[in-house]
């Protein structure tokens, strides 16, 4: 016969004494007379990410009225799920002070704005070899990159100058390049040779893509000193380019300027949680000092979400 445990001699202990995690007062609430967006956010419970959005909308919002960086990185989901009007207005409002993408972005902005349409089949287009080889993108883009090196500037610059000198666009209003040059705001991409439909092509030039590109690398580690004390990065949908860039970049950063930038907010939004911008994005860069998140969803919902908190929490201060 085996020995059991004497449960009799447990000691227990007070429940008042025991420290709790969550408390009544920490609940959701039903819409009640305000049915603002606003009411809203204040309406979800006081647990786990709801409150960790909220720190991030306080963050950027904080940031935006001490004039500190906001860097936004961007992969091509947030563009071709037609986020570019938030994006748009978060620049226009000088909240957004760096934008970053990865090429895919860049490619999916080019089109949107001179086409009106992209986000091809791609099991289509892969069975003949046509996936990716739309003449004007192609040809548009790398010429851009060419005439850019020449030029002397940046990948973002170049698109934007291109797009800008087009006589003919479609939604030149949707284009979050157009935008960010008009606005003065930084516009940096990043590429990945041999990852964008734009490398397959004819006109492609790996000296301008590599040239342009690595001059947005260099303007993007320039940036991330307006991070220093209460700045914020977020990166949103790019799950390997825009981590591994921001690391590096940021490593420049402070081999530079004696360990700065320090004690900002990161933020990585995605629709699944990836090893990448876990530890180069939220963990790694604020090892020291400062705040990570992770907040995950579709990003149709939640940077609408997001720009809409940041933007109504800006109007209701500046109204105060």
């Amino acid at each position: 016969m085996n020995d059991e445990a004497d449960l009799s001699a447990i000691r227990t202990i007070p429940v008042a004494r025991r420290p709790n995690k969550v408390s009544a007062a920490e609940f959701a609430h039903p819409p009640a007379g305000d049915l603002s967006f606003a009411g809203f956010l204040a309406s979800l419970p006081h647990v786990l990410v709801a409150d960790h959005f909220r720190k991030v909308v306080a963050a950027i919002v904080a940031a935006a009225r001490a004039e500190r960086g906001v860097v936004l990185m961007l992969g091509g989901h947030i563009v071709k799920t037609g986020l570019a009007p938030l994006i748009i207005e978060l620049m226009e409002r000088k909240v957004v002070t760096h934008l970053a993408m990865n090429g895919s972005a860049a490619i999916h902005d080019y089109e949107i704005a001179r086409f009106g349409g992209t986000s091809e089949d791609v099991a289509a287009g892969l069975k003949d070899g046509t996936f990716g080889m739309s003449e004007e993108t192609g040809r548009g883009m790398n010429d851009a990159f060419i005439a850019g090196m020449r030029a002397k500037l940046g990948m973002g610059m170049s698109v934007a100058r291109a797009l800008d000198a087009e006589q003919h666009l479609a939604n030149p209003e949707l284009s979050v390049l157009l935008a960010a040059l008009r606005l003065g705001v930084p516009a940096t991409v990043h590429a990945a040779l041999g990852a964008e439909i734009i490398h397959q092509h004819p006109a492609a030039s790996g000296a301008a893509i590599g040239d342009t590109s690595h001059r947005d690398f260099r303007i993007l580690a320039k940036s991330l000193e307006t991070l220093d004390r209460g700045g914020v990065a977020i990166n949103c949908g790019s799950a390997v380019i825009m981590p591994e860039v921001f690391l590096k970049a940021l490593t420049i950063a402070r081999n530079l300027n004696a360990g700065k930038p320090q004690d900002f907010t990161t933020c990585d939004f995605d629709m699944q949680r990836h090893y990448r911008p876990r530890m180069n994005v939220v963990q790694r860069p604020t090892m020291q000092s400062g705040k990570g998140y992770e907040i995950t969803g579709h990003h149709e919902i939640m940077i609408p979400m997001l720009a809409w908190a940041v933007l109504g929490e800006l109007d209701r201060s500046a109204g105060a």
